[in-house]
């Protein structure tokens, strides 16, 4: 019975012997993993540490505004209405964000003490646009002494601080006359005087400005404006469009992109035959861009993103590129695509010295049955796809708005993307920014965003892009496109409360200037397992 016991111990206590050493391998081993999982995670997690030294020489930060969103004074010194002023004063369904740029951020009453404030921050330049109807308010013809007037002296002053003068011909402030009379954009006839009041501006404005801007985003105006008549001039038909008393969503955005790239082109060969050589300055156009990601991995929404960046840059930079429109678009909407004459093809190849993008954010997108019935379609109808913020975010056919995704790799891959798609073009970051609802002077979350596409900026331009400029969207809280006085972009706040419009540096515009005039350094880890982060705009 002894034996038996001594025998029963003895196995018992090799068993658990046994066991001890099965549980001691067991937590090496998870030890060991663990420590290779972290090895591997500090391989793919790194901190970029950087400061307005790293970036090249000749790269310049700003910010920027628009005379609407900003100036005010819609009916002060001569300035006549453009096709904004008519979709402000709208009825209220088709604004329905409300208010007006009547006042804005009062910019034409303000500008010397708003220059003063970039000087304080340490800009470097200035992206603004100038009102075509402030400085020709007939549209072509006569010039406005005071719209001129003001224009030099906001230029006087910014020479006379060191900032860098981006100015934009063209943003949406068509004079209302030239709308009137034969429907602005839609028609050739805005090609000879859109070149007129270039020609204007060249000449009064060019000793000073060396970087013209000739549109902003006029891909995104083509939809938004003539498709679905959510932008000036409010163009659209039904049923692709809503509270529109005018308009063909079927063939005017095409339209409209035509005359645009003509005029854009015909404004190049001007100044590069007229100007340049003296005034030794450089001009482009600009894009509204945003990163899409397929919404799967199945070949249909793969295709589909792939159609979306034809549409939407192809549109505009395969004409500058190589003379026409891509064949992908030829094939979907076929006659509704104007044409380029030999002349017009050789006008507009190569007629730029940088694109400027408007960037914010990234989307998905996924391919979407065709819901048209009959032979008319839109330009939403032939792109056929929907968007979405984010993986869970419902469906939208149209993509106007900032998005909620905060994606710096998306901004190396547009980047990348035209490298590889249009050559090494030079590009400015024309405009990047964060927009808060509750306009908080305390604006960390803006200052994180702005760090992010700021260090993108700089990794792009280490893989070879050819980037020489970012401005933050907006110096100032402006009248929005999307959101009016409820949205605040501005590095400097706006009381629009208050018939002074006060204005406040926000904690973002005291980083910035840390940044930019004390080489402060910025810190950010990036996740390179881990892409695509998600905050809300």
């Amino acid at each position: 019975m002894t034996d038996s016991l001594t025998d029963l111990y003895e196995l018992k206590d090799n068993s658990l012997k046994a066991r001890s050493i099965t549980m001691a391998r067991h937590i090496q081993l998870v030890f060991f993993s663990a420590a290779w999982a972290l090895l591997l995670w500090a391989q793919c997690v790194s901190t970029l540490r950087f400061t307005r030294g790293d970036f090249p020489d000749g790269f310049a930060f700003g910010a920027a505004t628009s005379a609407y969103q900003y100036e005010g004074a819609a009916a002060e010194g001569g300035r006549s209405p453009s096709i904004w002023d008519t979709f402000t004063h709208s009825a209220i369904e088709r604004n329905t964000d409300g208010g007006t740029g009547d006042i804005a951020s009062d910019g034409y009453h303000k500008y010397k003490q708003d220059v003063k404030l970039m000087s304080d921050i340490g800009l470097e330049a200035y992206r603004f646009t100038i009102s075509w109807s402030r400085l020709i308010p007939g549209g072509r013809g006569a010039v406005n002494p005071k719209g001129l007037q003001f224009y030099n002296n906001l230029m006087d002053d910014l020479v006379k601080e060191g900032i860098k003068i981006n100015a934009v011909l063209y943003h949406m402030d068509l004079p209302q006359i030239l709308e009137d009379e034969y429907g602005g954009w839609i028609s050739p006839k805005i090609i000879e005087d859109f070149t007129a009041y270039a020609n204007v501006c060249f000449h009064e404005f060019g000793d000073r400005v060396a970087h013209w801007t000739t549109m902003l985003q006029p891909n995104a105006l083509a939809q938004g404006a003539y498709d679905i008549g959510e932008l000036p001039p409010n163009h659209c038909s039904y049923p692709f469009g809503s509270n529109c008393a005018v308009g063909n969503s079927t063939t005017e955005p095409y339209l409209f992109i035509h005359h645009s790239l003509l005029a854009h082109a015909s404004t190049v060969y001007l100044y590069r035959r007229k100007y340049k050589a003296a005034q030794k300055g450089i001009i482009g156009l600009n894009l509204y861009t945003m990163w899409f990601y397929p919404f799967t991995d199945s070949k249909i929404d793969i295709e589909a993103t792939e159609r979306a960046k034809t549409f939407l840059f192809g549109w505009i930079l395969h004409p500058l590129v190589f003379g026409d429109y891509p064949e992908t678009m030829r094939k979907i909407t076929g006659s509704r695509l104007p044409s380029f004459s030999s002349y017009e093809s050789e006008l507009v190849t190569h007629a730029f010295d940088f694109i400027g993008l408007n960037h914010y954010t990234s989307v998905y997108t996924n391919n979407r049955p065709n819901t048209i019935e009959g032979p008319l379609q839109d330009l939403s109808a032939d792109l056929a796809i929907l968007f979405r913020d984010t993986k869970d975010a419902p469906p939208s056919a149209m993509q106007l708005r900032p998005g909620t995704m905060v994606d710096p790799h998306g901004l190396e891959l547009i980047l990348e993307y035209f490298q590889e798609k249009y050559g090494n073009l030079t590009f400015y970051i024309q405009e990047n920014g964060y927009g808060g609802s509750d306009g908080t002077l305390n604006d960390l979350e803006r200052i994180d965003y702005l760090t992010k596409y700021i260090a993108g900026t700089l990794k792009a331009i280490r893989k070879g892009a050819d980037v020489r400029g970012y401005n933050v969207w907006s110096l100032f809280d402006l009248y929005e496109l999307f959101g009016g006085f409820k949205s605040h972009y501005g590095l400097v706040a706006v009381d629009f409360d208050t018939d002074e419009r006060r204005r406040q540096p926000r904690h973002s515009a005291h980083w910035y200037s840390d940044f930019l005039k004390n080489n402060a350094a910025i810190e950010l880890e990036y996740d390179f397992t881990t892409k695509i982060s998600h905050a809300q705009i």
